[in-house]
């Protein structure tokens, strides 16, 4: 039997459905439960998965219709605070997930704009595959707000896999 080289997959994770759906897929379809009368592997040849979060900087002033307003020290550390603890309780709900599935993982938190950030973290983090849910925004949505699995898929420089959400049945 060929000896299988040890994987390293990156799920980029928010609070959609979508991300969610997309570690499900990765942890059925790429690290299927092996039989019970194989062998662990050596955990250095074990498959392992990255969650990845990524939060978006923030921006400490507002433009109304009249003179710029910019944010209290206060108003700031509460805002990043409130992230880091929305990124924390994300993560946390994907990696329970991956130990309930018996699947190594690993967490990072990373600030910026999404698409740049994974694409970077794919690059450095030398992943075999990107996992990246859709959240299946419609042409007009997409157009306007850009589409991050549609830009990874152009800029990452490893493959990307990017999972569709389930169709939805005709009684929703």
């Amino acid at each position: 039997m060929a000896k299988e080289k040890r994987m390293k997959v990156l799920v980029p994770m928010d609070d959609s459905d979508g991300s969610f759906y997309a570690l499900k897929w990765a942890l059925d379809n790429l690290f299927g439960n092996h039989a019970a009368s194989e062998p662990p592997l050596p955990a250095a040849e074990e498959n392992f998965i990255t969650l990845l979060n990524v939060q978006p900087l923030f921006q400490p002033f507002i433009y109304p219709a009249g003179p710029v307003v910019y944010a209290t020290p206060a108003v700031i550390d509460a805002v990043k605070k409130g992230q880091q603890q929305n990124a924390a309780n994300i993560l946390s709900r994907a990696l329970h997930i991956c130990k309930q599935n018996k699947v190594k993982a690993e967490t990072l938190m990373l600030e910026g704009d999404a698409k740049d950030k994974i694409c970077q973290a794919a690059e450095e983090l030398h992943v075999d595959l990107l996992v990246l849910g859709s959240r299946g925004l419609g042409t007009i949505k997409r157009a306007l707000l850009g589409s991050v699995s549609n830009y990874c898929a152009h800029h990452a420089t490893c493959p990307v896999l990017i999972v569709k959400p389930p169709p939805r049945s005709a009684h929703d």
